[in-house]
C-alpha cells in the first residue's frame, strides 16, 4: 500500500476498525527537532467537532496509586496535552453511519518554552466507521472487560452480571452494561437469533461451547423443535459425580429439550469448540455466524472476542455439511470430505475467504496454511492468541519464530505465556510478547478491575493478521486455537485474503497492544518517577527515530513507509 498522503512535513493514515480508528503519522526531517507530540479532533457524521482527549498532561504526575477520579480530572485536550507516540486507537463516543473526519495537528515547543506548544501541520482524512447498512459478511467484536476503565467511568464500577449466575437470571439491570462490553459482536449475534424467530420457516443449527448467556438461552428455547443443538460435553460441561458443581450448560439442554428441541453432545475425542449458529430453510443452509465468541456471558461480556456472519448460502452450507457430519457421525468426522482440507468460499458479496473445519487427521491440514503466511509475511505480523506456551503444531512454531524476524514489525497478545518460548525482557514494551500473567500479577491498583472478570480466559482470540496494509493482506479466526488439538478438537478456521476484513482486526490487535503496553508502563510510575508527557529536552521521540527500535519500525509500517535504515 502507498504510504499515506504528506502536506508540511506531515504524514498521516486513519485505517478504519469496527466503531473504532487507528490513526498513524509520522513527520519529515524539518520537524523532528522540536516535536511536542500530536493533537486530535475529529467531526461526527453529524458535523460534530470533538477534541480527543489525553490523560497525561505535562503538569499532573501519573503514579501506581493515581485514583480514577484523580485520572478523569486529569484528562486534557490534546492541543495543550498531545499524544507523546506515532499511532492512536481512538473510540469515538456515538459510533453512528455516515463519514468521521480526523485531523491530525503535528505539535512543536513553543520558542523558550518546554511544556507549552503549537501546531506546524495539519492534515485531515475520513473513514467510515459503521456501514450505512448490513453488507453479506459482517464482522464486530466485543470490548471485553479490560475496557472497564472506560467501563468505570460509564457504569461506576458496577458488577457486570448477576451473582449467582442462573438461566434464570433476570438480566433487565445489566442491559446498558452488556451493551456497551459485548458492543457489536454481541449485537450480531442477538441480531442473527431475533430474525431467524422472525421467520417461523427458518431452523436454527448450533455448535455450542461455553453456553450460559440468560437471554441467549431464552431466545434458543423459543425456536422449540426448529432448534437443532450440537453442545460439548467436555470435561468442564459434564457432571462426572453427583457432589461435582452443575454446569450451566446441562441447564440449558434441559430448558431447550423442554420445548421440543433435538439436542446432541459430544466432544470429538477433544473439545466440540465451535461457536455457530447456522439459518436454514428446510435442507438449505441459508446464513451462518461464527467467530471465537462463546454464548455465554463471559464470552460476550468479560473476554475479547470477534463474531462474523456470512449473509451466503455457499459459506453457510459448508458450515451446514460440518454440522451434519458430526450430528450423524461425530466419530468419523477427521475421516470426512468436509474434515479433508481448505474450502474456499466464493462469492462476489463476499471477501476472498476459505475455511477449514477440525478435527483433521493432522492438524497441519489447516494450520501449515497459516504458518506459511506467517514465514512469507513481508512487513508486519500481528496477533491476539489465547495461549503460546504450551501449544504446539506449525502454527505455533513460526509464530515463535517471531521474534527473530528483525525485517517484520511483530507484536501481540497471549494470556498463558510459558513452557519454551524465550522472551528477552518479560512485559518490556518493546518485547513481542506481552505475558498476560505478568500483567495480572503487577498491574497498579487502579486497574486491577480491569482483569477481575472472574475465573477463565480474558484475551479470548484466536486471530493472526500478516501484513494489514501490505499487498497481500491476510487473517487467520474462528474458534481454533491454532494449536495441534486440531486433530481432536471440533473447530473452524477461516482465512480472509482482504484488506478491509485484516484492517479490522489490525486495529483490534493494536487495541490489544496499545492497552497491555500501557499498563506495563503504568506499573513502573512512582512518586520519583511518575509517568507524565514528556518535557523539550526529555527527547519523548528518540527511539522512533532510531532504526535499530522496534519503535520507528512501527512507525513506518503503520503509515505504510518503507523501513528506514541507519
Amino acid at each position: 500500500m502507498p504510504p499515506a498522503p504528506s502536506g508540511r512535513g506531515l504524514t498521516f493514515k486513519a485505517y478504519a476498525g469496527d466503531g473504532a480508528v487507528l490513526l498513524a503519522f509520522d513527520v519529515d526531517e524539518p520537524l523532528r527537532e522540536d516535536l511536542a507530540g500530536f493533537a486530535i479532533e475529529y467531526t461526527d457524521p453529524d458535523g460534530k467537532i470533538s477534541p480527543v482527549f489525553n490523560r497525561i498532561n505535562f503538569q499532573d504526575p501519573v503514579t501506581a496509586d493515581t485514583t480514577n477520579k484523580d485520572r478523569r480530572q486529569m484528562a486534557t485536550d490534546t492541543k495543550q496535552a498531545p499524544i507523546q507516540k506515532f499511532h492512536w486507537v481512538h473510540f469515538p463516543g456515538d459510533v453512528k453511519p455516515g463519514d468521521f473526519t480526523y485531523r491530525i495537528s503535528a505539535m512543536r515547543f513553543r520558542p523558550g518554552t518546554d511544556d507549552q506548544v503549537e501546531p506546524v501541520a495539519t492534515e485531515e482524512q475520513t473513514v467510515e466507521l459503521m456501514p450505512k447498512q448490513p453488507a453479506k459478511f459482517q464482522l464486530g467484536f466485543t470490548r471485553g472487560y479490560l475496557s472497564s476503565q472506560a467501563y468505570l467511568d460509564r457504569f461506576g464500577g458496577e458488577d457486570f452480571t448477576p451473582d449467582p449466575l442462573t438461566l434464570g437470571s433476570e438480566t433487565k439491570d445489566f442491559q446498558d452494561k452488556w451493551r456497551w462490553l459485548g458492543f457489536h459482536g454481541r449485537r450480531l449475534v442477538f441480531d442473527f437469533l431475533d430474525e431467524a424467530l422472525e421467520d417461523p420457516g427458518i431452523e436454527l443449527d448450533v455448535f455450542a461451547f461455553d453456553l450460559d448467556e440468560p437471554d441467549a438461552i431464552r431466545a434458543l428455547e423459543q425456536f422449540g423443535p426448529r432448534l437443532r443443538l450440537f453442545q460439548d460435553n467436555s470435561a468442564t460441561h459434564a457432571q462426572k459425580t453427583p457432589e461435582d458443581s452443575r454446569p450451566l450448560e446441562l441447564d440449558a439442554i434441559d430448558g431447550v429439550k423442554a420445548k421440543g428441541a433435538q439436542v446432541k453432545t459430544g466432544d470429538f475425542s477433544g473439545l466440540a469448540h465451535s461457536k455457530v449458529f447456522i439459518q436454514r430453510r428446510g435442507d438449505k443452509a441459508v446464513k451462518v455466524l461464527a467467530g471465537s465468541a462463546n454464548f455465554s456471558v463471559r464470552g460476550l461480556y468479560a473476554q475479547s472476542n470477534n463474531v462474523f456472519v456470512f449473509d451466503d448460502p455457499q459459506a453457510a452450507d459448508l458450515y451446514e455439511q460440518a454440522f451434519r457430519q458430526a450430528w450423524d457421525g461425530e466419530s468419523h468426522f477427521r475421516s470426512s470430505e468436509i474434515a479433508a482440507g481448505w474450502l474456499p468460499i466464493e462469492s462476489d458479496a463476499l471477501p476472498a475467504c476459505a475455511v477449514s473445519f477440525a478435527p483433521h487427521k493432522t492438524a497441519a491440514v489447516s494450520l501449515q496454511r497459516l504458518a506459511d503466511a506467517i514465514k512469507e509475511a513481508k512487513s508486519s505480523v500481528l496477533f491476539a492468541i489465547m495461549e503460546i506456551g504450551a501449544a504446539s503444531g506449525p502454527a505455533m512454531d513460526a509464530i515463535r519464530t517471531l521474534p527473530d524476524r528483525n525485517d517484520l514489525y511483530t507484536f501481540g497478545t497471549t494470556q498463558k505465556l510459558d513452557g519454551d518460548l524465550k522472551v528477552t525482557v518479560p512485559a518490556d514494551p518493546d518485547s513481542p510478547f506481552i505475558p498476560f500473567s505478568y500483567l495480572k500479577a503487577k498491574v497498579p491498583h487502579p486497574f486491577r478491575k480491569e482483569i477481575a472478570g472472574g475465573s477463565g480466559q480474558i484475551i479470548h482470540h484466536k486471530f493472526v493478521v500478516v501484513d494489514f496494509n501490505g499487498e497481500n493482506p491476510k487473517v487467520y479466526a474462528g474458534s481454533s486455537n491454532l494449536a495441534n488439538a486440531e486433530s481432536s478438537n471440533g473447530d473452524n478456521l477461516v482465512e480472509f485474503a482482504d484488506r478491509d476484513v485484516a484492517t479490522k482486526y489490525a486495529v483490534e490487535a493494536i487495541r490489544l497492544i496499545d492497552h497491555y503496553r500501557f499498563r506495563s508502563v503504568q506499573n513502573k510510575a512512582t512518586a520519583d518517577s511518575p509517568l507524565r508527557l514528556k518535557r523539550r529536552d526529555e527527547g519523548w521521540a528518540k527511539d522512533f527515530f532510531d532504526p535499530a527500535s522496534p519503535r520507528s519500525l512501527e512507525r513506518t509500517v503503520f503509515v505504510g513507509k518503507p523501513r528506514e535504515t541507519g
